[in-house]
């Protein structure tokens, strides 16, 4: 038997499966790509301060900054331009005290970015983050009482702060702080407001996870005291973040949101098969700045590393990525679509 006849032996009968053959050129490779990335399901999270001109870079997450409102509207302008689907406001106060009331404020940085950037007319999904904790002097997600963050005394604050985000102009909004009934307490609100049309984006299943550090440098949120686990889920409870998103469902979401996003496959996976709802994913600060720091020492490339993990995301079921990569991958895709 000859050399070639003894491998086809070995490798099966007619017609031998052979997957390799869809791989042999990029053309090939690309024709049957079964995850397919675009710009327009990225989200680019922005930290806006007050003020004008402002631009104070981020240590710990290169090439972004915390802008005032003209320089956020500037890069949200870039970004639309590149095809990117929309950007998730966070605001940084100069005041904060320890109910977090700045949050709510009508002349505050979220607010006043939102008027900004429906004045300039882009094509953007404009999105804002609802939560204390940039806003309190403790740096925690609600309102203390003795000690605790104070679930039920939270959650009128985060409704004023989603409709004061809504009458500024806010497609959606995102209560983000993990409190028990968040999701119900903002519709009702919005609604009576007038601002049934704006889509509540649940972070449904947030964990307390070791990789938020650079947002909290970002953002100005550490907290004073204790850690957030009380209220954050423990990211080992996969049955847990089903039911969280079942409530989420329940209480009138429109999106449902895991956080971290590669440490949450499973999760997207599991949810895309129970639930009928546009599924979320946030590629947090400490995923990014991992690939970033490997990056920079020559370990990694930085382009294919975030492609690869950009797909695992969609590929898991995502429809939504937020992801601070957001206008270099949107770039990147322009060059080579995935």
């Amino acid at each position: 038997m000859g050399r070639v006849a003894a491998t086809s032996a070995r490798i099966g009968t007619v017609g031998a499966q052979r997957p390799r053959r869809l791989r042999r050129t990029a053309a090939l490779r690309s024709l049957v790509r079964s995850t397919r990335l675009s710009a327009g399901q990225l989200v680019m999270p922005l930290f806006v301060v007050s003020g004008h001109d402002r631009s104070e870079p981020i240590r710990s997450l290169p090439g972004h900054a915390r802008l005032s409102v003209d320089r956020a509207v500037a890069q949200a302008r870039e970004l639309a331009q590149l095809g990117v689907g929309g950007v998730l406001l966070f605001g940084i106060p100069d005041r904060k005290d320890a109910e977090g009331s700045g949050a709510s404020d009508p002349a505050g940085p979220v607010p006043s970015a939102l008027r900004a950037l429906k004045e300039a007319g882009l094509p953007l999904v404009v999105a804002a983050d609802v939560c204390l904790c940039e806003y309190t002097t403790h740096g925690h997600c609600g309102v203390i009482h003795e000690g605790e963050v104070d679930n039920d005394a939270t959650l009128p604050l985060l409704a004023e702060a989603a409709v004061a985000y809504a009458e500024a102009g806010a497609d959606i909004v995102g209560p983000s702080g993990m409190m028990d009934g968040q999701v119900a307490e903002l519709r009702a609100a919005l609604d009576g407001a007038g601002h049934a049309g704006v889509a509540i984006m649940a972070y449904s299943s947030k964990a307390a996870s070791a990789l938020y550090g650079p947002f909290r440098e970002a953002a100005g949120s550490t907290p004073a005291f204790g850690d957030r686990r009380g209220y954050q889920m423990d990211y080992a409870n996969a049955r847990e973040a089903m039911r969280e998103m079942e409530l989420d469902v329940r209480e009138g979401a429109d999106i449902l949101m895991v956080k971290p996003a590669v440490t949450s496959l499973d999760l997207l996976v599991r949810a895309q098969k129970r639930f009928d709802l546009p599924l979320a994913a946030y590629q947090v600060s400490g995923e990014v700045a991992m690939l970033e720091a490997a990056a920079e020492r020559g370990w990694i490339d930085r382009k294919a590393a975030a492609l690869e993990t950009l797909t695992a995301i969609v590929r898991a079921g995502a429809g939504i990525v937020i992801t601070y990569l957001a206008a270099d991958a949107a770039r990147w895709l322009q060059e080579d679509p995935r």
